[in-house]
């Protein structure tokens, strides 16, 4: 039986895999051997087992936890469990890099405010702000409790565009609007709206929003401390500056047009429904997808379609529910907005399958998210 079968030792060599991890494997009952000598203890394993060994390297080396590495061995052939699993780690491995930008652009800027607190410019916007340290007449001077406004920003930050193409989109919008400073950021295909409450300086007469480059909010996030109490912004005349705790930062603004958001807000739903945050999560992590071309830049993307049952509760519905109301949205955008600001209630405002889906948070009015519809293929 030797002869035909490989060594512990061959396997591993074969495969790159070490024998300690192979015998780890075994007792883990991912890789079992064909056969152990029942007198030394030594594993032996069947040449077909060779390719299961280096596919189990290759999913070692892209971080694949130890359930999913089982799930992807013992998948049944055709039936597309292995490509779901690999698919999900690949979304965790995207997901957990830009949080991962995120928090090193956050690092930075609090590492320049450590080593400049005065004069802190992470985003090196100084250089293209206006030479005078004064805005013009026109630049309001507002005051805002720093946590608000640290709530706001976390709750906005998800939908900030990226695309070069658009660069009015690569920012936050904020837009004085009397006793409140609303916050404003989307990509074309999400908004995320907040509200913080102004003191100052407030215009009386509606003023033009400023945009807030992205490298200037993510620098301006970490500026805001939990021992800090208000923050003083000044805005407009092509400037920004923020001033909280004795630190300083302050960058130019583009002078370039935002897209109109009130449009966007500007529906009657047709059914409001209040759910926990968890339980919407958890339904739209386990429930069916579906891969459509109509994503971001027209690449693929996972649809998560929303529907209602029969006693009007909110659910995920699957390849095989019925025909009915619908919206179909995509499903890592939803995801973002579940978690944009961490809330545990969630009031879900849906029009139809081509209107905009609103989810808002109970209590507060002006921070809410809206996703644009997917349009779902006509049946053959």
């Amino acid at each position: 039986m030797e002869s035909e079968l490989h060594s512990i030792g061959e396997l591993a060599r074969a495969s790159g895999l070490g024998v300690g991890t192979l015998r780890y494997y075994d007792g883990a009952e991912v890789l079992a051997p064909a056969w152990v000598d029942p007198q030394t203890g030594y594993r032996w394993y069947r040449p077909g087992q060779l390719a299961d060994a280096r596919l189990l390297a290759r999913l070692r080396r892209v971080g694949l936890p130890l359930a999913g590495i089982r799930a992807v061995l013992g998948a049944a052939p055709g039936s597309g469990d292995a490509r779901r699993v690999l698919d999900a780690h690949l979304r965790r491995l995207e997901d957990g890099l830009a949080d991962a930008r995120r928090e090193l652009s956050l690092i930075r800027a609090m590492i320049d405010q450590r080593e400049q607190p005065m004069t802190t410019d992470p985003a090196d916007h100084r250089s293209t702000a206006p030479s005078s340290t004064t805005p013009g007449p026109a630049a309001p001077r507002l005051t805002v409790p720093a946590g608000a406004l640290a709530a706001a920003l976390d709750a906005v930050r998800f939908a900030v565009g990226g695309d070069p193409e658009l660069p009015s989109l690569a920012g936050v919008l904020f837009e004085p609007d009397g006793p409140v400073l609303r916050l404003v950021a989307t990509d074309r295909y999400r908004m995320a709206f907040a509200e913080v409450p102004a003191s100052g300086d407030v215009p009386e007469e509606p003023v033009a929003g400023t945009i807030v480059p992205t490298p200037l909010v993510d620098a301006l996030r970490a500026l805001l401390g939990p021992g800090d109490a208000e923050v003083a912004l000044t805005l407009g005349g092509g400037l920004v500056r923020a001033e909280t705790g004795g630190h300083r930062i302050e960058g130019a603004a583009p002078d370039l047009d935002y897209p109109d958001h009130r449009a966007v807000t500007r529906f009657e739903p047709e059914h409001r429904i209040t759910l926990p945050a968890a339980d919407l999560r958890a339904a739209v992590e386990a429930g069916a997808t579906r891969t459509l071309p109509s994503g971001p830049h027209g690449a693929e993307c996972e649809v998560t379609v929303l529907t209602l049952t029969g006693d009007g509760r909110l659910a995920v519905a699957d390849d095989d529910a019925p025909e009915g109301f619908r919206v179909a949205v995509n499903r890592d955008f939803l995801l973002d907005a579940l978690d944009a600001g961490r809330p545990e209630q969630l009031r879900l405002e849906l029009g139809g399958p081509i209107a905009p889906l609103a989810i808002r948070t109970p209590g507060r009015e002006g921070t809410f998210s809206v996703l644009m519809p997917i349009r779902l293929p006509e049946p053959a």
